[in-house]
């Protein structure tokens, strides 16, 4: 992984600095952006989300087996089963970070409905520490 007391792997000395915030594969120092794309400062950076995941409700696999197995035994009360909902969330939020002549494209994905808000924080505070 690199040299202890370097930083992460590919940045410059100057770019040393623990890791203020990670999103996908980049990498934020306060005073460094670090991405396969290339290390860069962070004054001046911009940066953009973009979320493209869907979430979704739909029945249960469990409710339709309950209700089946159940409609022999029970009859129309096993129908009830077929209420039981379950949230999936599907896609990813594309971040995308420029600056310095290197724009930098990673896609993470939405593991469940609350992934952008986290994501949009994160993005928030590389922001603030752009702004510094």
């Amino acid at each position: 992984m690199g040299t202890p007391g370097m930083g992460a792997p590919g940045m410059g000395p100057g770019a040393a600095g623990a890791a203020l915030v990670v999103i996908g594969d980049i990498t934020c120092t306060q005073t460094h952006v670090i991405t396969p794309s290339g290390t860069f400062p962070i004054a001046g950076t911009q940066w953009s989300v973009l979320d493209m995941s869907r979430t979704s409700e739909e029945i249960s696999q469990t409710g339709i087996i309950l209700a089946l197995v159940g409609f022999v035994l029970i009859c129309a009360l096993s129908l009830l089963f077929l209420l039981m909902k379950e949230t999936k969330t599907t896609g990813y939020i594309q971040v995308t970070v420029h600056g310095h002549g290197i724009t930098h494209v990673t896609n993470i994905p939405a593991l469940n409905a609350g992934a952008m808000f986290d994501i949009s924080n994160r993005v928030q505070y590389a922001r603030s520490l752009a702004a510094a």
